[in-house]
């Protein structure tokens, strides 16, 4: 059943501030992510006041899912009751490949290139998923390959990597692993994109959150059991550590991400999410202190260019809504 949001028609300035404002939650949580990985304060002289220990990628990928769902739920069930939250079977094994292939493989992924390569790498592979959404869509007839949808997925990609610093720096480290776990996540972001929009088209935002959420939270349990994370001996600070990032990098960035795919088509959105790392190197410029070289200057208005391009109305299409039908 559709929400009154679509019977009421998208609006796609508001799908561009729900997908801004998850990009922005994402720049935040990278850089929050680096405390994760080193244990060490963050650079540019900054200290989080607690000694971190490490946390692996793969806990910090469960934790994100699992302490997400342990706020979320409570809220919806007070707030809907349980009647409200159910769905029908067909739909529930959607949102389980959605939460697993999608969100929970995504998530793991795109760490574990960052801790066997860089984040330059992990980001830039990662950030090849809207190539991957055009030539799907295409592919199954939901869009043309028009030359403006093009050069704004390609000027997306090309200003993503001068971003965040590819060129002229230390670049791409061919760890096979790495790589591999990198692409990956690409094709996982694409996935949930794509999916994510189907899903939206017929369900709220806050019950495709909360069950896709369920998805990845189930899968950990059976890939992680719980007696290897209390094996893991984390303190207080480390779990509060863990309860701050899956806020800022999961429940908070994804209701807002899935409310932009509620007015946007896939590729747009994606194409707009490469805001992320614009955000990531933006706020490391003006918090931490860390040099902006002109190529990343370069990079940032590229990725803005690529952003107002894809959003104006192809001429074939002038006259015509420009939300592309659900994905099945």
């Amino acid at each position: 059943m559709k929400t009154d949001l679509h019977r009421a028609g998208p609006h796609p300035l508001r799908g561009y501030f729900y997908i801004g404002s998850a990009a922005l939650l994402w720049g935040i949580s990278a850089t929050l992510g680096r405390a994760a990985f080193t244990g060490h304060p963050l650079p540019g002289g900054l200290s989080l006041g607690i000694s971190l220990k490490k946390i692996d990628p793969l806990i910090l990928s469960q934790s994100r899912a699992t302490l997400s769902l342990a706020v979320l739920l409570p809220v919806l069930l007070a707030r809907r009751g349980v009647s409200a939250l159910r769905v029908p079977g067909r739909d529930l094994v959607r949102f389980f490949l959605l939460g697993i292939l999608g969100v929970a493989a995504s998530n793991y992924l795109y760490y574990l290139a960052i801790q066997r390569t860089n984040v330059a790498t992990a980001i830039i592979l990662q950030y090849t998923a809207p190539v991957w959404v055009l030539l799907y869509t295409v592919a199954c007839g939901a869009q043309r390959p028009s030359r403006r949808r093009t050069a704004a997925v390609g000027l997306a990609v090309v200003g993503c990597t001068l971003a965040v610093g590819f060129v002229g720096s230390s670049g791409f480290r061919m760890d096979p692993v790495g790589v591999t776990a990198a692409l990956l996540g690409a094709f996982s972001f694409a996935f949930y994109n794509v999916g994510g929009h189907s899903v939206l088209a017929r369900y709220d935002r806050w019950k495709v959150l909360l069950w896709v959420l369920v998805a990845a939270s189930i899968f950990w349990i059976f890939v992680n059991p719980p007696w290897k994370i209390v094996a893991a001996h984390y303190g207080a600070q480390q779990w509060g550590f863990m309860l701050v990032f899956s806020l800022v990098s999961v429940l908070g960035p994804f209701s807002c991400y899935f409310a932009g795919l509620q007015h946007l088509e896939p590729t747009r959105a994606i194409v707009a999410s490469c805001l992320e790392p614009v955000f990531s190197i933006s706020i490391a410029a003006l918090v931490l202190g860390e040099l902006l070289r002109p190529m990343q200057t370069v990079g940032i208005v590229l990725v803005l260019v690529a952003i107002v391009l894809i959003q104006l109305p192809e001429r074939a299409a002038r006259g015509e809504e420009l939300m592309v039908e659900p994905i099945e």
